[in-house]
């Protein structure tokens, strides 16, 4: 029988078919394996895996609140300080949390972006459930139950969407009791959240700040209306404003100002003109609120006053002008103004709020940024894929002894998991890339990041430092601390502060520290109020004054008096390396010099220019 070329066409379309069906059929059966093929758990063993992943939720949960509260930032970076020039932190104290900036200005006046991506946040919860779960999931109740529970290393990925938060957490966990036993090697939670929608709407009001500097704008109509920036008062006795009092309202002004900014969308409708005039043309779903607080620190600098006075000089009091009607006090002061905004994106209970400084200069808003930061700047190619490398990594304490890791490697923005290692070395794939790092993170030893460009490198040694929680004793003049210190350790391309009392216990690794301790004690040094003369040459009333006659006229200034209740009593810096040995104990005592007490504003001034020449000695 010969078959025509339409039947054979038919056979061909009818295999074609069936490899299809075959193909979705085996990816179906690849993508459901775990729920087609799922082993039975006994209810006698069910509470276990369930209070696994129960713990799983908590640390989800505790998580998103976290990264929520803190501007999409769960690991905060070491907290770097203001300056006179820029008195804002790398944080903003936010009802005693600390919350980095978006956008700020350095110390040294730089302008600087922290802001992170939705796939670095996604990485951040990965790692604090990876890290939490073993450690604050307690199984004690099982194990008094009689059950034997093994429980491998979790490994995380973590998906943020719109309206909720998944988890995949990859961990051996295998239960026995008596003759049953079971064993589940992944655990999956879906937590509803709108996290996500936090976030991407948080990132539309930022892109907006950011290229249009909206905050500013408004800032500076408060500006201009709570506070004397140009014009002109007609007469020949000027015009005098207080400093300070220009200063608080300023301050009062953006308060108010600040909080009556809103956003389109169906959460808000204005209902009269003056109310739409603080609508900002940005639609959210969200309620979001913009907050400021003269208690945060802020920068208001004038030029053309003085600490106490602004004063607009007459113009027209020479002789002969008076009379003509020429007798005006023009005015124009230049303001630098820089202050931090709270902006909180709501939603029921759920809440994303993130700090930026908004800069006004000499009376002008701040020049704009025309680009846009994305919404979401997840790399187009996973490069964790192309583990095509060869690479070994060994992993050594400082005694060269091996010691097992978790291993990581970063490579641009991504971040790809290697594994542990065995006996302290792994050998396996990496992805090709210059410039990358591999970071090892051991259980009582600090991490260590190092560069390794696996394109041209196959093997690198880590040294791990072992960490030792250590008790911090303070003598103060050879006495035991009565009042409060803090102790900053500087080393280790990290920094460490803790306060004393309060929290006596830190943990250091061997290394070069720079020390610094500053002691306080109560003060009983009062600043006393005085009063300041300020006197300005005016035009006379009456006749003489038309002729250009002029007379003083005195003002009292005021200044409460001031107590300082917490005063600098001892202190000092030094570089000091510490061993292993000496932290082996576990207690270490820093020794500094007294400065005694201060009395007066004299000696207080004396104390902060002596610290400078004092040291601190070690003591194991």
């Amino acid at each position: 029988m010969i078959l025509s070329k339409t039947n054979k066409r038919g056979q061909i379309a009818i295999y074609v078919i069936i490899a299809l069906v075959l193909v979705g059929g085996i990816v179906t059966l690849y993508a459901f394996r775990d729920r087609l093929f799922a082993p039975t758990i006994s209810a006698e063993l069910r509470p276990v895996f369930d209070y696994y992943k129960l713990c799983i939720e908590d640390e989800t949960r505790a998580a998103i609140d976290m990264a929520g509260s803190q501007g999409g930032h769960i690991y905060i970076e070491d907290y770097v300080p203001g300056s006179e020039y820029a008195p804002f932190s790398s944080q903003l104290n936010f009802l005693g949390l600390p919350v980095p900036y978006w956008y700020y200005i350095t110390n040294n006046g730089q302008l600087k972006e922290n802001v992170p991506t939705k796939s670095q946040i996604q990485d951040d919860i990965s790692r604090y459930i990876e890290e939490k779960l073993n450690a604050e999931c307690n199984l004690d109740a099982f194990y008094e139950q009689g059950f034997s529970i093994e429980l491998g290393e979790p490994s995380v990925e973590t998906t943020i969407n719109d309206g909720s938060v998944i988890v995949d957490v990859s961990s051996d966990m295998s239960v026995s009791k008596g003759e049953g036993s079971a064993r589940m090697t992944s655990q999956n939670v879906e937590m509803i959240s709108s996290f996500g929608k936090l976030y991407n709407t948080a990132m539309n009001i930022y892109n907006k700040q950011r290229t249009e500097a909206f905050i500013e704008n408004y800032s500076v109509d408060v500006l201009r209306a709570y506070a004397p920036v140009d014009g002109v008062e007609l007469g020949c006795s000027g015009k005098i404003w207080k400093t300070r009092e220009v200063v608080d309202g300023l301050m009062s002004g953006l308060e108010a100002n600040i909080a009556a900014l809103k956003f389109k969308g169906d959460y808000y409708t204005p209902q009269t003109q003056e109310e739409s005039y603080f609508v900002i043309d940005l639609p959210v779903e969200q309620q979001v609120n913009m907050i400021y607080s003269r208690t945060w620190p802020s920068k208001i600098e004038i030029f053309g006053a003085d600490e106490e006075l602004m004063i607009a000089e007459p113009v027209g009091t020479q002789q002969g002008l008076g009379v003509m009607g020429f007798c005006y006090a023009p005015y124009h002061f230049v303001y630098d103004v820089s202050f931090p905004v709270m902006v909180q994106v709501i939603d029921g209970q759920n809440i994303f709020q993130f700090p930026v400084v908004a800069i006004i200069d000499k009376n002008m808003p701040r020049q704009a940024v025309l680009s846009e930061l994305p919404v979401e700047e997840a790399p187009e190619v996973d490069i964790c894929q192309f583990d095509t490398k060869d690479v070994e990594v060994n992993v050594y304490d400082n005694q060269l002894n091996k010691i097992d890791a978790n291993l990581s490697y970063s490579c641009f923005s991504q971040k790809c998991n290697l594994g542990e290692t065995t006996d302290g070395t792994f050998v396996g794939k990496a992805p090709a890339c210059f410039n990358g790092y591999v970071k090892a993170r051991a259980s009582g030893y600090s991490e260590r990041t190092q560069l390794f460009s696996t394109n041209k490198e196959s093997a690198i040694d880590i040294i791990l430092d072992r960490e030792y929680d250590v008790n911090l004793d303070l003598e103060v003049g050879g006495k035991a601390l009565e009042g409060m210190a803090i102790v900053i350790f500087e080393g280790n391309d990290k920094t460490i502060s803790t306060a004393l009392p309060d929290a006596e216990s830190i943990k250091l690794s061997e290394g070069l520290y720079n020390v610094t301790v500053y002691a306080y004690g109560n003060s009983s040094v009062v600043i006393p109020g005085s009063t300041k003369t300020q006197c300005q040459e005016i035009a006379r009333t009456g006749l003489a004054g038309l002729f250009g006659a002029t007379e003083e006229k005195c003002f009292d200034i005021s200044i409460p008096e001031t107590k300082i209740d917490s005063a600098l009593i001892g202190g000092g810096k030094s570089e000091i390396y510490i061993l292993p040995s000496d932290l082996e104990d576990g207690r270490i005592t820093l020794k500094v010099d007294s400065l005694g007490t201060p009395n007066s504003i004299e000696e207080l001034q004396n104390n902060y220019e002596a610290f400078g020449t004092m040291g601190v000695a070690l003591e194991i």
